[in-house]
């Protein structure tokens, strides 16, 4: 129980010290963090509020530029003055005001090297020492810099470009902006003075491809209003690379002032140009201006190979071109030669697109109909009945069923007679268009087969023609030429 009770006592007292402390440090008014630069003036400022009753007998700045190591750097007592202990600062501190209320300082000729924490520390009575702490940091702008270096074209990787951005505080970055492949490296020095270089190089495998490429350095850091750029153009030195322009195979006896010209690319820049002839001696007509060799007048001398040579300080080139003389010149090409070439072009472009769009529309034609006649839009799919004969079956009985009706309904029934087909058949007649076949009309057959019956039908007095009609016909062509009805095709006439 006694050692809780002292636990609890401790807690109580820490927690009063501590309370006790943050009231009397909110007293203190300074600010928490100010910036300079090497050179420059700055002001700490530190005021003690709301004293009261509080008696102020002193006020000191503390120096603290490694944690726990103080140093006391200026000092004000209402009697004595001000007095500034500490001989790094000696000159350059001073009080802007000389009160106990108000004791800000001013330091001139400002050093990497004063960067730190200053403490402004007041005594009184009877609370104690009261303080405030201001952080003091230090800039600096970086000396920045940015050069290519010259390299020679081979196969090993070399540095091209350099970036640097020396003792600045804070650190500074590098990056680099180019389409060149390649890849670079950082290194940060500390300075004495407490800054720190900053130094990246580019490194890649120079060809004669990369000369005069652009890369660009960029330099970040905290003084900077925006960052610092660098365009660079790498330097790659290579041999000379040489061709020979101005033979165009034209080279006819007599023609005047052909030319030949000597083309080096290299870097440096090439020192020496020299023609010669495989075949010997230049021709007399030739004449060598530098970089050029010009005939005056085409003959069967200059009927030879001609070699380029160049030099520059890192090697040699050379470039041979065979020279054929020929007794008359070449045609001129024709007028718009290549644009006839390139309108027959396009037209048979033109011409097979065109061909394809209608074969295109052919087909599509033909697969709509192939669908609407599947759809039963097209054409009836079942075969019509063919168109009849003269003379046929069919309408011979349609004739006579015709003629039947006509008589039994427009004459007396004492006037009638029987027509040809019912007196003068001594056979069943048979469909004419057809032997063998189903009936032409898709339906039953208009004829009767002698061997076929027909349906049983009610006795009735349409069965058969009446006694007067049978002895018209007997009296006129006979009891042979009377035709059985089983036999005819031909319906009975339609009594009214």
């Amino acid at each position: 129980m006694g050692d809780f009770t002292m636990r609890n006592c401790c807690l109580l007292l820490a927690v009063y010290l501590l309370s006790s402390q943050g009231v009397s440090s909110q007293r203190v008014r300074v600010e928490a963090e100010v910036t300079a630069y090497p050179n420059s003036s700055v002001n700490l400022r530190c005021e003690f509020l709301n004293s009261g009753n509080t008696k102020l007998t002193q006020v000191s700045w503390m120096f603290e530029r490694v944690e726990g190591d103080r140093q006391n750097i200026a000092v004000y007592h209402p009697q004595y003055g001000a007095s500034f202990p500490n001989k790094d600062f000696e000159g350059r501190v001073k009080f802007t005001v000389s009160t106990l209320e108000n004791p800000s300082i001013k330091i001139d000729k400002m050093r990497m090297t004063d960067a730190g924490r200053y403490i402004c520390e007041f005594a009184t009575y009877p609370s104690g020492n009261e303080q405030g702490t201001t952080t003091l940091i230090m800039l600096a702008r970086p000396k920045n810099s940015a050069s290519p270096v010259t390299v020679q074209a081979g196969s090993s990787e070399v540095v091209v470009a350099r970036c640097e951005a020396g003792q600045g505080k804070p650190e500074a970055t590098i990056s680099w902006n180019t389409n060149i492949a390649g890849r670079y490296n950082h290194t940060s020095v500390p300075e004495r003075d407490g800054t720190v270089t900053v130094k990246s190089e580019y490194r890649i495998v120079p060809t004669p491809n990369e000369n005069g490429k652009e890369i660009t350095c960029v330099v970040n850091q905290r003084t900077q209003s925006e960052p610092q750029s660098f365009a660079l153009k790498l330097v790659v030195q290579y041999p000379p690379t040489v061709t020979i322009e101005g033979y165009d195979n034209n080279w006819y006896m007599g023609r005047a002032d052909a030319v030949l010209t000597c083309q080096a690319d290299a870097n440096p820049a090439p020192s020496d140009v020299k023609w010669t002839a495989v075949s010997g001696p230049m021709p007399a007509s030739v004449q060598v201006d530098q970089n050029q060799l010009r005939v005056k007048k085409v003959d069967e001398t200059v009927n030879t190979t001609f070699i380029c040579e160049v030099k520059n300080s890192l090697g040699s080139g050379k470039k041979e071109v065979a020279i054929t003389v020929i007794d008359h010149p070449l045609p001129p090409p024709t007028p718009g030669g290549l644009a006839s070439t390139t309108g027959g072009i396009i037209g048979g472009i033109i011409a097979a697109i065109i061909i394809l769009c209608l074969i295109g529309a052919g087909l599509a034609m033909y697969r709509k109909r192939r669908m609407n006649m599947g759809s039963g839009e097209g054409p009836p799919k079942h075969k019509p009945p063919p168109p009849m004969k003269s003379g046929s079956s069919t309408e011979m009985l349609n004739k006579s069923q015709d003629k039947a009706t006509t008589i039994t309904e427009t004459q007396p029934l004492s006037n009638y007679e029987p027509n040809y087909y019912e007196t003068n058949s001594a056979e069943p007649v048979t469909d004419l268009d057809d032997d063998t076949g189903p009936p032409a009309n898709g339906g039953t057959s208009n004829a009767w087969n002698g061997s076929e019956h027909l349906p049983e039908k009610e006795d009735s007095a349409d069965e058969s023609l009446p006694p007067y009609a049978a002895g018209n016909q007997e009296g006129n062509h006979g009891s042979g030429a009377n035709i059985a009805r089983e036999e005819s095709f031909v319906s009975q006439p339609m009594l009214v």
